[in-house]
């Protein structure tokens, strides 16, 4: 069974890519489990939230014991996928052990669906890659990344717009959280069984980013494809910021930026946040692609610093060419 995790920052269009999956024919996948976050705890320490410090390491976790938390945690998504009638009464006592059953369910559940892979899509879960990569050395991961102006007046509108605690926290709290997702997507750049995709190709070059899917988890192209995702990813009255995505057909979607943002906001925030641009060049680089993104529109020349590291890191020459800034 081919086991593999979707993440990226929230907002980022990690939703999009896992029902873009859902349409195959041997891929299983469901909502959000929140598993690792839940098991292993520390997650805002590990989001770089200001005041959060990481968890003690008391001696139950030096013996290997799992959470409270994280054993009723456990339960909670076991009784969701299986029924109550199915799930057991009681949570496994040590952490080795709830990921040896969290594994098991869901291989068990993709094959009574004549699944060859499944899909598992927690943004959060880009914070405990190395926990995964402890228990699932297999396992492959697909990073979603979009640019972070993007991704922070998306978060800034489900804000506004739903008042989910999920989206809460302020600007500042946001950047830092991106910038931190920003390090650890660098960090895994060419490293065996991590495959990047980026939103503005996904939505421009549908066709050439669904093959380089494929290639990437060994599944065939030569299938019928579902019209629409119909598997259960998400519950859109809970989730209503996920509509859109649900269907698993790429779509340009309306940038939030100039609505929400004032010039001032924007160019503050472009001073702080890690460079979008340096990564894709970076990550077009280690895996041969020739791939270009869209210039964002007014974005303010990159400073000294920024196109130094450029030069030293990436040894990459840029070009433009009608509109488009392409990694030469």
């Amino acid at each position: 069974m081919q086991r593999t995790f979707v993440v990226g920052c929230p907002r980022s269009g990690t939703t999009l890519v896992q029902a873009m999956l859902a349409r195959h024919p041997k891929v299983f996948t469901l909502p959000e489990t929140g598993f690792f976050p839940s098991l292993f705890g520390g997650l805002h320490h590990r989001l770089g939230d200001e005041g959060a410090k990481p968890r003690r390491r008391t001696l139950a976790r030096r013996l290997g014991l799992a959470r409270r938390y994280g054993r009723r945690e456990f339960l909670a998504l076991q009784r969701a996928l299986l029924g109550a009638e199915q799930s057991s009464s009681r949570a496994p006592w040590f952490q080795d052990t709830c990921v040896k059953r969290f594994v098991a369910l869901l291989d068990d559940l993709a094959g009574q669906a004549s699944r060859l892979a499944w899909i598992e899509k927690t943004p959060y879960h880009l914070f405990y890659l190395p926990e995964i990569g402890h228990y699932l050395p297999d396992a492959r991961f697909i990073h979603v990344i979009r640019p972070g102006m993007d991704v922070l007046a998306s978060v800034t509108d489900a804000d506004l717009r739903y008042d989910n605690r999920a989206f809460s926290g302020g600007l500042m709290q946001w950047v830092r959280r991106w910038n931190r997702a920003m390090d650890i997507h660098r960090s895994r750049i060419g490293t065996p069984n991590h495959h990047f995709v980026f939103l503005e190709d996904l939505v421009h070059n549908p066709a050439e980013e669904w093959q380089r899917l494929c290639r990437f988890l060994g599944l065939s192209t030569h299938v019928e494809l579902d019209q629409t995702c119909h598997q259960n990813i998400a519950d859109p009255k809970v989730e209503p910021w996920k509509q859109d995505a649900l269907s698993g057909l790429p779509q340009q979607a309306d940038s939030k930026v100039e609505n929400l943002f004032g010039p001032q906001l924007r160019e503050w925030l472009h001073e702080r946040l890690t460079s979008y641009e340096s990564l894709y060049a970076a990550s077009s680089l280690a895996y041969n692609r020739e791939d270009s993104f869209r210039m964002p529109a007014l974005m303010p020349e990159l400073r000294p610093a920024e196109k130094a590291e450029i030069k030293v890191d990436l040894g990459v020459a840029y070009t433009v060419r009608d509109g488009r800034y392409r990694v030469a």
